[in-house]
């Protein structure tokens, strides 16, 4: 639940931290939460919106934890393939035809809506929007993981990603002013399987060879098999 609360320690399980690791990030401020007499409160939400917010920052093996922590706090099998199982048959774009931010966001969706994911194609294309005003999703070199802020589980008819890539770079706003060229339209009907989401792409996608080896791809066919196999290595060394 989003408006759960959780401890110090609670938090440090989640996150695979040492708890005065966390202790030392809500005393300086840096992660979200509530001073208490006796420590700090934190909601789970806040805490799961900034973990998004640090996957571009984050290091490799803090993904590995982040991610073991989440599975076992949600009851995921840490060793099930995740990603490769949410695309969906069609849903592959080898190349995505768009040369704008624009232009990637309305074919990701229209894509999903192609592949009968969507209830409220409209609303997708708002709340996409939304997020990335308020934050780039560019979250590596060459990559970018456009998504609504929050779950609807209302407007699709189940979790999935949409998977990109450009013939050429495009401005999506990442920090370091790099162009991007591969896509991941992530949509999730609940807040555990998002995050679990995010985490298990940060991991496979922090090396910069993972993403140039993906973006040769040259068919949906080509790239579907490259995540396969790049999502089956990062399972066998979660260092």
């Amino acid at each position: 639940m989003p408006h759960e609360q959780m401890n110090e320690r609670q938090v440090a399980a989640y996150l695979s931290m040492d708890e005065r690791e966390v202790i030392k990030l809500a005393s300086r401020g840096q992660i979200p939460c509530r001073k208490t007499g006796k420590g700090f409160v934190f909601r789970k939400g806040e805490v799961d919106h900034w973990i998004e917010t640090q996957l571009h920052e984050l290091p490799k093996h803090r993904f590995a934890g982040i991610e073991q922590g989440v599975s076992q706090y949600h009851g995921f099998d840490p060793e099930a393939l995740l990603v490769s199982a949410l695309i969906p048959p069609n849903g592959l774009a080898v190349p995505l035809k768009a040369r704008t931010r624009e232009a990637v966001i309305r074919s990701l969706v229209t894509l999903a809506n192609d592949n009968g994911l969507l209830y409220d194609k409209d609303r997708l294309l708002e709340e996409i929007r939304e997020r990335e005003e308020l934050c780039s999703t560019a979250i590596a070199p060459g990559v970018a993981l456009p998504h609504p802020r929050h779950p609807l589980p209302y407007d699709i008819a189940e979790s999935f990603l949409i998977v990109g890539i450009t013939p050429s770079g495009i401005p999506f706003g990442a920090a370091d002013g790099s162009l991007t060229r591969l896509f991941f339209l992530v949509c999730c009907k609940d807040d555990r399987t998002h995050l679990h989401v995010l985490a298990r792409l940060a991991r496979m996608l922090h090396d910069a060879a993972a993403t140039d080896n993906l973006l040769t791809s040259q068919s949906p066919e080509e790239l579907r098999e490259l995540l396969l196999q790049l999502e089956r290595f990062v399972l066998e060394h979660p260092g």
